[in-house]
This record gives structure tokens, C-alpha cells and sequence, in this order.
């Protein structure tokens, strides 16, 4: 059941100052391992995610994503909740191991035909489906085959996508190959704390490469066999990367930080090359002659419509004077291992003075500001799309059974507000996915995280839409902010 009271149904509001530009689209995300569970259903076989959250010690709690928000069986309540909450655009991910178990060969039917009920059912209630192809739940036995560290893997994605682009391009018009691959590359394969949990700096490279030849090689698969009109974009999360002091030592950490942590996509996406001194950075623990093969930099290159940008928190380090590095403040959880190859030394901090998550990350709209301000400058060609954004707070019902989330509204009013922002001083940003439609399985955090603007009871499945999910609803009947938060 959903829990929607009609008195607090979003209706038409006088559009306030500043509204967003015509067309801006309004929507929220999530990610088929954190919300769909049907883990074992339709033929569906095990992702790496499975398996690590199957892995004893991995995630807090033991928790998996068995269940998770039991979406599978119940999106279409879901989606009547999204209609009722007035959004235009709901972005989902696909389960490449529901459709393609192997990650090899045909697809099965009874997985696509999940999509496709989905689809139809956004399509009915006026939603916009934007489908992402792959946020980080790699087929098992890919992995056990050698995972986004070899080459095969980008090949097999590109067959992934064209299966998906034939049985879903005549409904969804906007498509995204990667999620974050960053966190797919280094949290995976670097510091361990994402699926698969390897802890090796040549590994995560190498997955990088792959990762970014795979989206390459899936965008000319979406292109062969999308209609004309369809759109293609990757979606990053790039790190507003901060010196914490103007020290030239702090200026070099935040240019290794940038490089290995942005233009390390940026760089073969966006300008078809990578930067040189990452390679440089780098040099001592891959090849990179070895690992480019001819051809794969104008595959990478392929020109994309959109790019999604994600984020959350600035990122602000420095240089060490005894060398030592700490990279527990990088926001991206603990571990003994850097996700950081080749600038482990580097240091991380918690901007000073700042509201705090349930995550323990810095609350800054001026850093997603600048961020949509630095990459539209850089690719001012390139229409921007804020693709997540949102936060984590400690929400719970009171006594009648409402859920009142003032600062994760406040948090969005900020951000917003900077989007706006960025839209009047020249960026030219076409929509907003709030991150999250619905608390969720948070990764490695289990359900301890509540990122969602529906709060979800795990043991009844009963969606509550927090205080945040009807104020957003505002907002998008608006097409402006409020005068006040």
C-alpha cells in the first residue's frame, strides 16, 4: 500500500521568481540491485552485488538485496506514487544479469518483459522513462571470468545494449550506458568496498579502461539500433575537487585527485585522449601503451547527447608534509586500500563549518554550482543533466506515522537553488533526478542509509512519502523554488 494523503497531493501553485527554463525536466532515480529484490526470479542469476552482500563482514548488517524495496512486484504502485507526486521523469537501471544471466548469448524474454511492463506502465501514467544500462551489478560470472579489468567485458556490454536498445527503443527515448564508473573501477577494484571487492591498484585502472571503452562501444550499439531521435549520455560523478589550503603542495593534490578521479573519464569520453599526467601519475603501476589498443580512443569518443552529472559533496585535500595519507574523509567508506592509484599520499577532509548527512558528508550546494559552472565552460557544446543528487538523513514516522525531513528539504532548496543558479549564469543544465525516489539497500551501508524521499518500511514494504517528496512535488507543479525552504 501507499501511503498518499489527498490533502497533501502537490497541486498547481503561482509560479514564483527565477522559474527553471521551459522544458527543464523533473524526475528521480534508482538502481535496480537497491530498490527491484526478485533476486532469484525470471530466470535472473547472480550479480556481483549478490555476492558480496552474501559475503559475511561486507555489508553492515549482513543486509542483502534480496528483497530490497521489493520493486520488482510492486512497481506498479510505485509508479502510481511517482504520478501522484507530479514527476515528469523516472530513471531506472536494468539488472543486466535479470536480461542476459551469463552476461553472454540471448536474452531472457521474461526479464525484458519486466521492463517492459515498466515502461509501458511510466508510458500510461506520463512519465518519462530514462533507462541506464549498467549501475555496478556486473553478471557473476563475468567477473569470475576476470571482470571489468579485461577487455572482454566492454564487448559483452555493447552486446548488453543493443539487446536492450531492440526490446526498449520504441518506448524509452533516453538512454545512459555507466552509472558512475568511477565508483565501479576504484571502489570495486581498488579499495574493495564495493562489489567485487578486490583490492588491487593495476585492477582498477585496467577496469577504468574497460569501462570507458564499454560505454564507447555500447553508445555505437544504442546508435545502430535506437531510433534517430533517441538520446545517449554517461552519467559521472565528478568531484568538485578543492585544495584545502593555496599551497602549491595542496594545488598538485587536487590535481592528482582531478585527474584519477574526472578527467581519467573526462579526458577519452569528452576529448577522445587521456590526460598526461595521469598517465604520468600512473605510469608505475599500468601500462597504459599495453592497455590502449588502436582504435579504442576514437571508441570511447563516440559523441553523446547529454551528460549526466551526480553529486553530492565537495571533495577537499591536501599534501601531507610527513607524506602520510588519510583517506578516510573521502567519502567513499573505510578501508586500508586507496581508491586512489598513484595519489595514495593524498590527504581528505570534511569541509569546516557545514551541516553534516547521516553519511557524515559536508552539505555545500556552492560546489555543485561550480561543478555544473567548470564542465559546462570546458564542453560548452554539451547539454548538462544533474542526474543525482540528495541526501541521507536518519528519518522515522512519528507517532502518526508521518516523516518529517526539514533538512533533507533544506538540503534540496540549497541545490536546486545552485542548478538555478547555474542556469542563469550560463550552464546549460536540462533537468534534476533526485536521489532517491525511495529509501533503498545503500551498498555497503545495507538499509542503515535513508537517501529516499519515500520512506520505505522494510518489514511491511508500506511507502510513507516523507515531507521532502511533497515539497519536491511543489517545486515541480511550480517549475520554481518557493520563496522559502
Amino acid at each position: 500500500m501507499t501511503a498518499v494523503r489527498p490533502d497533501t497531493v502537490p497541486q498547481q501553485a503561482p509560479a514564483a521568481q527565477a522559474p527553471f527554463p521551459t522544458g527543464f525536466l523533473w524526475g528521480a532515480a534508482t538502481a535496480a540491485y537497491q530498490v527491484e529484490g526478485g533476486a532469484s526470479e525470471r530466470g535472473r542469476t547472480p550479480s556481483i552485488w549478490d555476492t558480496f552482500s552474501h559475503t559475511p563482514g561486507k555489508v553492515v548488517n549482513g543486509d542483502t538485496g534480496d528483497v530490497a524495496a521489493d520493486h520488482f512486484h510492486r512497481y506498479r504502485d510505485d509508479v502510481a506514487l511517482m504520478k501522484r507526486l507530479g514527476l515528469q521523469a523516472y530513471r531506472f537501471s536494468v539488472s543486466w544479469s535479470r536480461v542476459q544471466p551469463t552476461g553472454r548469448g540471448p536474452a531472457v524474454e521474461s526479464g525484458l518483459d519486466f521492463y517492459r511492463s515498466l515502461v509501458d506502465e511510466l508510458l500510461t501514467a506520463g512519465i518519462k522513462p530514462v533507462a541506464t544500462l549498467y549501475h555496478w551489478d556486473l553478471p557473476q560470472e563475468l567477473e569470475d571470468a576476470g571482470g571489468w579489468p579485461e577487455r572482454a567485458t566492454a564487448e559483452r556490454f555493447a552486446d548488453y545494449a543493443a539487446i536492450m536498445a531492440r526490446a526498449l527503443g520504441d518506448r524509452v527515448s533516453m538512454w545512459t550506458t555507466l552509472n558512475e564508473p568511477w565508483c565501479s573501477a576504484f571502489l570495486g577494484y581498488g579499495s574493495g568496498v564495493h562489489a567485487p571487492g578486490r583490492t588491487e591498484p593495476a585492477a582498477a585502472l585496467r577496469a577504468a579502461h574497460h569501462l570507458n571503452l564499454a560505454h564507447g562501444r555500447a553508445t555505437e550499439a544504442l546508435r545502430a539500433n535506437l531510433p534517430a531521435a533517441a538520446q545517449t549520455s554517461v552519467t559521472l560523478n565528478l568531484h568538485q575537487v578543492r585544495p584545502l589550503t593555496g599551497s602549491a603542495a595542496d594545488a598538485d593534490a587536487a590535481r592528482r585527485i582531478d585527474a584519477v578521479g574526472n578527467r581519467i573519464f573526462t579526458g577519452p569520453m569528452l576529448k577522445g585522449a587521456y590526460p598526461e599526467d595521469l598517465l604520468t601519475d600512473t605510469e608505475r603501476i599500468v601500462n597504459w601503451p599495453e592497455l590502449i589498443h588502436e582504435g579504442d580512443l576514437a571508441a570511447i569518443a563516440a559523441p553523446i547527447d547529454v551528460l549526466g552529472v551526480n553529486y553530492y559533496t565537495p571533495t577537499i585535500v591536501s599534501t601531507p608534509a610527513d607524506g602520510a595519507g588519510d583517506t578516510r574523509n573521502d567519502g567513499h567508506g573505510s578501508s586500508d586500500h586507496s581508491p586512489w592509484p598513484g595519489s595514495e599520499h593524498v590527504a581528505f577532509h570534511l569541509a569546516e563549518g557545514k551541516p553534516r548527512t547521516a553519511m557524515n558528508w559536508s552539505v555545500d550546494p556552492n560546489g555543485l554550482h561550480a561543478l555544473l559552472m567548470d564542465v559546462s565552460r570546458e564542453h560548452p557544446d554539451l547539454p548538462l543533466m544533474v542526474t543525482e543528487n540528495g541526501a541521507a538523513f536518519d528519518d522515522a514516522p512519528d507517532a502518526d506515522g508521518r516523516v518529517h525531513d526539514p533538512e533533507r528539504i533544506a538540503y534540496l532548496h540549497g541545490h536546486l537553488e545552485a542548478v538555478r543558479r547555474a542556469v542563469a549564469d550560463g550552464a546549460d543544465v536540462r533537468g534534476y533526478f533526485l536521489w532517491s525516489l525511495m529509501d533503498n539497500f545503500e551498498w555497503g551501508y545495507g538499509y542503515g542509509k535513508r537517501f529516499g524521499a519515500v520512506y520505505v518500511d522494510y518489514a511491511t514494504q508500506r511507502r510513507t512519502p516523507k515531507s521532502s517528496a511533497h515539497w519536491y512535488g511543489d517545486v515541480i507543479a511550480r517549475h520554481a523554488l518557493p520563496p522559502e525552504a
